[in-house]
């Protein structure tokens, strides 16, 4: 573990993701930050930095009250890094496990805070491309949306490029999935699916990534958990076509029609024991008591949601109107109208892959029990055929 990064004085490892290693550091006057640190090989992608230096340029703009804005980066640095403020709290995904679903007028709050904070991001150019309950920090003075600094830039390097989605699954919207262009109105599909969420329910079920995905282009959403009144609301959110999806600002008409007397979206935090110690902005270890007592001691305790996978943000996909292929950190999913095979790591012998007439990508699977199994999945495009020959190999490696 590095004693400095900048001038930033190292405490303790928090966890490591598909960017990189986050750390707890601290200033020389005492501010706590949270450090994100890239990944060598993202260090060495040029496609990276450059994106990384704009994105980390636009996100220093990023005001409203429901950010955790960036302090401070170093793009140049021969392992980039940012530097974001730390916000004590829950995540949403830790709070809703300990306190349960969301009731409506909370429900309200938590979409309109979360159409400001989206507001800011837009209004700046970027695109938060993975909003999620996990990246949602439930803070004493409101919710607060993490990591809107560094989505794009992951997704200019080859790992994260056209045709493979970037993102989490059950919040990725249609165009994401299926590896297009990417707007804004992604983040409000994500926004609608967050609250789904919030209200103890899944706006696309449950499963493997590749059924989360294939409902989210094919099937409407699930809204039997969320309030009736709430309805409209979310399936303007969770339309198909990126262009019938509102903007942030026309959000807050529905979730917050009238002006008045307003009740702070504060979460109202369990004891210590309820929930794991948060760590932000992600975290995937348990946290350390600091070597010496903050110089700012937070109202309340910081919280910090389960452990997860590092590499839960590299997933391939390539998908047709009939068939797909996921691969990820679990395996290889082929994917037909007639099957549906899943494949882990521990089974697999060879993943192979090859351009055939037409644009299509055909994927054979070979097994150490000698079986083969094959899928073809169609590019719309030559250049997204070209694409996903590039990547498939780059994902794969990253898991044999």
């Amino acid at each position: 573990m590095p004693e400095r990064i900048g001038a930033y004085g190292v405490e303790r490892e928090l966890g490591a993701g598909g960017m990189g290693t986050v750390y707890l550091a601290r200033s020389r006057g005492g501010r706590s930050v949270a450090v994100k640190v890239a990944r060598p090989e993202l260090a060495a992608d040029p496609h990276f930095r450059q994106r990384f230096r704009a994105e980390v340029a636009a996100a220093r703009r990023v005001g409203g009250f429901h950010t955790a804005p960036v302090v401070d980066a170093d793009p140049e640095a021969e392992a980039p890094w940012l530097a974001t403020a730390y916000i004590p709290g829950p995540t949403l995904s830790a709070l809703l496990a300990s306190e349960g679903p969301m009731g409506e007028e909370r429900l309200r709050q938590l979409g309109a805070a979360l159409a400001e904070a989206l507001a800011a991001i837009h209004r700046c150019g970027l695109v938060h491309r993975d909003l999620k309950p996990g990246n949602i920090i439930m803070a004493a003075d409101g919710p607060r949306v993490l990591d809107f600094g560094i989505a794009r830039a992951m997704e200019s390097t080859r790992l994260t490029s056209t045709g493979v989605a970037f993102g989490t699954p059950g919040f990725l919207a249609p165009e994401q999935a299926m590896g297009e262009e990417v707007s804004g109105a992604a983040d409000v599909f994500a926004l609608g699916a967050v609250l789904v969420a919030a209200a103890g329910g899944s706006a696309f079920g449950g499963g493997t990534p590749m059924g989360l995905m294939y409902r989210a282009v094919h099937e409407p959403a699930d809204l039997s958990s969320v309030p009736p009144s709430l309805w409209p609301a979310l399936l303007a959110c969770l339309a198909k076509d990126p262009a019938q999806r509102p903007a942030p600002e026309g959000l807050l008409d529905l979730f917050a029609p009238i002006p008045g007397a307003y009740t702070p979206t504060a979460a109202v935090l369990p004891p210590m024991d309820a929930v794991p110690l948060h760590r932000a902005p992600t975290a995937l270890a348990p946290p350390t008591p600091p070597a010496y007592p903050p110089a700012y001691p937070p109202a309340v305790p910081p919280v910090l949601p389960a452990p997860g996978p590092a590499d839960d943000d590299i997933v391939f996909t390539a998908a047709d109107a009939t068939g797909a292929v996921l691969v990820d950190a679990e395996g290889v999913v082929l994917e037909s109208d007639a099957r549906y095979f899943q494949f882990g790591w521990d089974r697999i012998s060879s993943v192979e892959y090859a351009a055939a007439p037409q644009k299509y990508l055909w994927v054979t699977v070979r097994l150490h029990d000698g079986s083969v199994h094959q899928q073809a999945v169609k590019a719309r495009r030559a250049s997204l055929l070209r694409t996903w020959l590039q990547d498939l190999p780059l994902v794969i490696e990253c898991f044999r």
